[in-house]
């Protein structure tokens, strides 16, 4: 799956790095404990959380992630913006709540990882 095909999913509006929509996707997570991502959470490349702060971009970084979506129409500032172009990590967000995101992905064949 790409990232614009997850952006029409949940009917995503793309934040930065909307030239990275071909980008493939394999597997996604969602979760608002970055420490939980950081412990848990393995070869993921897509990110939900209801969390805004630049800690989710250092965290999906770490993590090599491709893409990160705020659930809950909840919106990054301009420095996490900045962090994110820097990293090459596409930022998005969605009206849906976390639970309906990840059922929706799930259901058009995004797992998540072991």
């Amino acid at each position: 799956m790409t990232i614009g095909e997850i952006k029409k999913i949940l009917d995503c509006e793309v934040v930065c790095c909307e030239d990275r929509l071909d980008a493939e996707i394999h597997t996604a997570c969602g979760s608002d404990m970055m420490s939980d991502v950081l412990a848990y959470v393995k070869d993921q490349s897509c990110l939900l959380t209801g969390l805004v702060n630049p800690q989710v971009v250092r965290t999906a970084d770490m993590m090599d992630m491709h893409c990160v979506i705020f659930v809950r129409g909840k919106k990054p500032d301009k420095a996490m913006i900045e962090l994110a172009k820097e990293r090459d990590i596409t930022l998005m967000c969605t009206a849906y709540r976390m639970f309906a995101a990840c059922g929706k992905l799930w259901e058009n064949g995004l797992r998540g990882g072991n």
